[in-house]
């Protein structure tokens, strides 16, 4: 069995985190867009794959870990908790109507990133009571990956922020014009998936996120930037 690289939650970079979607690739292969993203400089990449099989999926992971491993990415995988121990994935990330947190915790033990998704303060206190990690609250701008799902807004991502005491990114209609905002609110990244890999270019497209990034103080951990 290869050797697999972990990585210490405390040091996890959440500041551009590319979340996979293969609705965005315009026919290109994932693990080619997926490396474009890393040699641009994303910092955390989450596996997200609703419609495959758990074949067909523990395959993909592997080589997305193993892709990750190379530039020192973590890599997260998205409601799988079996597939993302079955690849050594640095975590999971779990929503609402999934595994609860701490059921996860005991299967995966303590030092498994588990990321929660947290649609207000309410929320977001359950999941860190729960034990979670770090929280994705969104969708910020709305979104087009998830239909139904309602835009929750800067001020509402910055209410969340003003009780979060571990990491959090926003997510949802992310993209370089509006990243900014984003990390104006006390986040600590921001969760991208169109904004990323529908782009023509997106080994250029992840270097404005870096350059926005450059001038902003983000925080890699904890609570808000000070």
């Amino acid at each position: 069995m290869n050797e697999h690289k972990k990585y210490a939650k405390e040091n996890i970079d959440y500041s551009i985190y590319l979340l996979t979607d293969d609705t965005c690739l315009k026919g290109r292969h994932l693990l080619a867009c997926v490396e474009q993203a890393l040699q641009g400089g994303v910092t955390l990449v989450q596996y997200r794959s609703k419609f495959k099989d758990g074949g067909p999926m523990y395959q993909e992971a592997l080589a997305l870990k193993a892709l990750c491993d190379k530039y020192n990415v973590p890599l997260i995988i998205n409601d799988r908790v079996d597939v993302a121990l079955a690849v050594s994935a640095a975590g999971v990330h779990v929503g609402q109507d999934d595994l609860p947190c701490s059921v996860v915790r005991a299967l995966a033990g303590e030092d498994f990133v588990i990321g929660v998704s947290a649609h207000n303060p309410e929320e977001a206190r359950s999941a860190m009571a729960d034990g979670a990690d770090y929280l994705g609250c969104g969708a910020v701008f709305g979104t087009a990956t998830k239909p139904g799902v309602a835009k929750l807004g800067l001020a509402n991502l910055q209410a969340i922020r003003s009780v979060a005491t571990i990491p959090m990114v926003g997510i949802g209609g992310v993209n370089a014009s509006n990243y900014a905002e984003v990390l104006a609110t006390g986040a600590n990244g921001a969760a991208i998936i169109s904004g990323i890999l529908a782009a023509e270019d997106i080994k250029t497209e992840v270097g404005k996120f870096v350059a926005v990034k450059s001038v902003n103080n983000v925080t890699v951990s904890g609570a808000a930037k000070k």
